[in-house]
Order: C-alpha cells, then structure tokens, then sequence
C-alpha cells in the first residue's frame, strides 16, 4: 500500500502512468467480462492502443486474466490492489478535506470600513448579515481580499464566536378562502417589527399583506427563509395561511429559533 500518513500523495498519483493503470482496471472491473478496449478508451480519455498496452501489462502482472476475444477478468491480486489503492486515495482526500480545504475556508463580510488584504478584522452580526470591522472585535478573521467601506471582503482563519441574540418569528395565522371570516388588514401593520421582515406564506397572506402598509420581504421559500433570519438575529413577523403554519412552526423548532403564533380571535 502507498504511504499517505506523512501527508504525500498515494502512489495512484504519483506519475500519469499510475493513475491511468488504475483507472483502466477500474473499467475493466466495471464491464467484465465481455470488455472493450474502445469503450475504456472512451471513458477514461485515452487511445485504444493506450488501453491495449495498459491491458497487456495487467495481464503480465497477474491483476487481470484474459479468457477469449475481448474477454477479461479482474483476479484476486486484482480486486486486492484495487482495494489497496481506493483506500489510499480515500485517506489522502480525507486529509484534503479535513486539513487543507478547512484551512482555506473563506467567508464573505461587508466591510464597515475601507480594509486591505492580509488584515485581522473583527465579527459581528448586523441586519442578519455578517460584517467586518477593522476596529476588531471578540470575534476576528483574516482579510483575504481588500475592500472599500460597504464592499463585501472574503474573510478566513476565523477565531471565536460572533455574539448575536437569536430572533424571534410572531406568527399571524389568516384563514383560508373559504372560511366566511377576514382579518383587518390594519392588523399586519400592528405586528411588523421596528427592524425585521415581513413574510408572507399562502395566496390568502399575501393578499391580506398586500392590502396593508407593509410589504413582504420573503414570498418563496418561506419556512426555510424565516428559519434562517430568526437565526441570524432578525425579527420576522410571519403572516401564514393556517394549513401552512404547522410547516413553519415544525422548522422553527428544530432551529430552535423562538416564535409564537399570535391569537387571530383577538383582533
């Protein structure tokens, strides 16, 4: 087996040759018995002589057994070198994944004031949206990017944790169509939050909301959206057809974002 714990690559990548042996008895295993050339060729972008060549030296070191015309078979020694490799790659993409793609992870912020590229900036959560602020903070990345005051900047190598309170979703249930009774539209603009979103779920909202002096923010998409604006901070009030409020309130409480449903008899 290749050697991935010192962090160099498996010897499946160390040189073209290696990959494409690998890939060519991949294909084989795929399509045994009845194999062809041409078709691995295809597969794995190379000439059929290529392949023919490849096919040859695998028979020779007894990982595949050739019976008649264009009939092969992946042996034991095969099926072990396959595995031998596949779990060699599956270490070093593991490493990949967990030690270098971690390590590059960039976020997007907007910049709170002009900021260059290598600089340590500080955290914090403004209108549901990530900010950086050169000023720092208890929460701090690094600049990636430069940007100008208002500009989004790319942000890594994050160190603590960005204080914000969850918000809260008030939930106004409306009545469907066919029932006899309706909300006073005046009753929307009551409940819209001072600094927050309006969103609306169902024709028979979104016709209430459209009758008020507010205006939605989130039309589609709602039960995530809402979910996802609580979390982040912002106050949302959620006006929703009363068929479509257990979906929201279900989502609401896997996130553990604080809501309650307001009592529609009381207006």
């Amino acid at each position: 087996m290749g050697d991935t714990a010192g962090g160099g690559s498996p010897d499946v990548l160390e040189n073209k040759r290696s990959a494409t042996r690998y890939q060519v008895l991949v294909e084989i295993a795929a399509r045994q018995p009845a194999v062809s050339q041409g078709e691995v060729a295809d597969a794995i972008g190379v000439t059929s002589q290529a392949v023919s060549d490849y096919v040859r030296d695998l028979v020779e070191s007894g990982y595949v057994e050739k019976g008649g015309r264009g009939r092969y078979e992946v042996t034991k020694e095969g099926v072990d070198w396959l595995i031998s490799r596949t779990d060699d790659l599956e270490t070093y993409l593991e490493r990949v994944n967990s030690d270098v793609l971690e390590s590059v992870e960039v976020d997007a912020a907007i910049a709170l004031d002009d900021v260059a590229e290598g600089k340590e900036v500080g955290l914090v959560m403004r209108d549901g949206v990530l900010h950086a602020n050169p000023a720092g903070g208890t929460a701090t990345a690094v600049t990636v990017t430069s940007a100008a005051r208002g500009e989004a900047v790319g942000v890594a190598d994050f160190e603590g944790v960005v204080d914000y309170e969850t918000g809260t979703v008030s939930v106004l249930p409306v009545l469907t169509v066919t029932d006899d009774e309706r909300l006073d539209p005046d009753v929307v603009s009551t409940h819209v939050p001072d600094e927050g979103l309006v969103a609306v779920a169902g024709t028979e909202a979104y016709a209430l909301v459209s009758r008020s002096d507010a205006s939605p923010d989130v039309r589609f998409g709602t039960a995530e959206g809402v979910a996802e604006a609580g979390m982040l901070g912002l106050d949302v009030l959620l006006v929703a057809v009363t068929d479509e409020i257990p979906r929201h309130t279900s989502k609401l409480r896997d996130r553990n974002v604080p809501h309650r449903v307001l009592d529609s008899d009381a207006f």
